[in-house]
């Protein structure tokens, strides 16, 4: 991004030559091509319309939640006090403390204060800066061209790309892609690894409502589950494993009642080995018998979950989701697109460290290479884990917004899946 010096301690950054300065992403870009033409209400525009990162103290934050505290700094430029805000671009690698959270021009217009600073500065210091004046005049003017953008924040289901400061090619980066699905869908920079997301306390926020996430054993705990596939059914797994060992036995498509009877089978089999006395080092060991209501109640599960499946592969194809003769192998994928935002996340909670951030996410990155054979069978596969979770065969929000990143990822040209060989 340019930056010769950190933040360290609240310090602000002092950046390169403006000739030898290139914008982190087009938040950044645009607000400097704004000034540079001296269009200053389309810079508050892009300035309304944008996230904007306060510092602020980790303890003060954790201590008093939902409060935040301005930290002014001298500004040699206006000869006052003055507070800093940051675009999503802008800002430094995530740090112990101080930490980071979003707010809006709106929502400064509306706190702002008498005895606060005169200035609100945004991106201090660097080519795309910008002084805006925080007098009641000033602040109607945040006010007017806050309520006059129509969304606020990067746009959803878009590909947003970190052109400096973020990985574009490697090993980092293709664990990022792994996880581009969420990254994609909540209008998040795809390669950004020094995650701030949405903000610290909103981040810790997500985590704790999503995943019961609050201390850092937890997120270790979690994001070991995810790169092991450890929160996948293990019914999913199986039904879909036997299908591909019949598909390779038979070398074609698997007829959905022969996938049927062969899983009953399977899972008779397995419920009369299971009761049946075992020899072990401590000398035979009783079995454990199944009811027979509880063999039913299996059986039925199985049968109902292989439909399931064979339904929504069938509305993959009709979408473009698989191939005409395609199916999925596995639904690990859901845990491993997950176990990359899941480094993210636990960074942006400050739960991790930015080196075991980055070693989750290359993790997660092979473990897709290794498991799939392109981007679109990772994806299908990761879509079927999420309807399986969450869609019950509705085919309504939960599929619909991830057909549609699917289809963002697959087709536009910035995509990392476009980008990133696979090979």
């Amino acid at each position: 991004m340019g930056l010769t010096t950190g933040h360290g301690g609240g310090a602000l950054p002092v950046w390169q030559s403006e000739q030898a300065w290139r914008a982190p992403s087009a938040i950044e870009r645009g607000l400097y091509e704004a000034k540079a033409r001296g269009d200053w209400p389309a810079y508050y525009d892009l300035v309304a319309h944008a996230d904007l990162y306060m510092m602020q103290s980790r303890a003060y934050v954790d201590a008093a939640s939902g409060s935040s505290r301005f930290h002014p700094y001298w500004n040699p430029q206006t000869q006052t006090m003055c507070l800093a805000v940051y675009t999503a671009g802008m800002l430094p690698e995530p740090l112990p403390d101080p930490v980071y959270n979003g707010y809006t021009l709106g929502w400064f217009a509306q706190v702002w204060e008498p005895h606060d600073p005169p200035y609100l500065v945004v991106n201090p210091g660097s080519p795309c800066e910008g002084v805006l004046p925080a007098g009641p005049e000033g602040r109607q003017l945040w006010q007017r061209h806050y309520d006059a953008v129509e969304s606020h924040g990067l746009a959803r289901d878009t590909i947003h790309t970190l052109e400096q400061g973020g990985p574009l090619t490697g090993q980092v980066a293709f664990g990022l892609a792994a996880g581009a699905h969420i990254a994609v869908a909540n209008g998040r920079f795809w390669n950004s690894i020094a995650y701030h997301g949405c903000g610290y306390s909103d981040e810790k926020r997500t985590l704790e409502r999503w995943w019961g996430v609050t201390t850092r054993e937890q997120w270790q705990d979690s994001q070991r589950r995810l790169l092991a596939a450890d929160m996948v059914s293990g019914v999913w797994e199986f039904v879909l494993q036997l299908r591909r060992g019949m598909a390779l036995d038979f070398a074609g498509p698997v007829e959905v009642g022969h996938w049927r009877r062969t899983a009953e089978n399977v899972v008779r089999r397995r419920a009369e080995a299971a009761a049946d006395p075992r020899l072990t080092p401590d000398g035979v060991t009783q079995g454990s018998p199944v009811s027979s209501s509880e063999l039913e109640g299996q059986v039925a599960g199985v049968h109902r979950l292989i439909g399931r499946i064979t339904r929504y592969e069938a509305r993959f194809r009709a979408d473009g989701l698989l191939p005409e003769d395609g199916y999925v192998r596995s639904v690990e994928a859901w845990d491993y697109g997950r176990a990359s935002g899941m480094a993210r996340w636990g960074l942006g909670a400050r739960l991790c460290t930015p080196a075991e951030a980055q070693t989750a996410v290359v993790h997660a990155g092979r473990l897709v290479h290794a498991n799939y054979r392109s981007w679109e069978d990772f994806s299908a596969a990761y879509v079927l884990g999420r309807c399986l979770h969450f869609d019950e065969e509705e085919f309504g929000e939960w599929y619909e917004t991830v057909l549609a990143t699917h289809r963002v990822l697959t087709t536009a040209p910035a995509s990392p899946w476009r980008t990133l060989p696979w090979a």
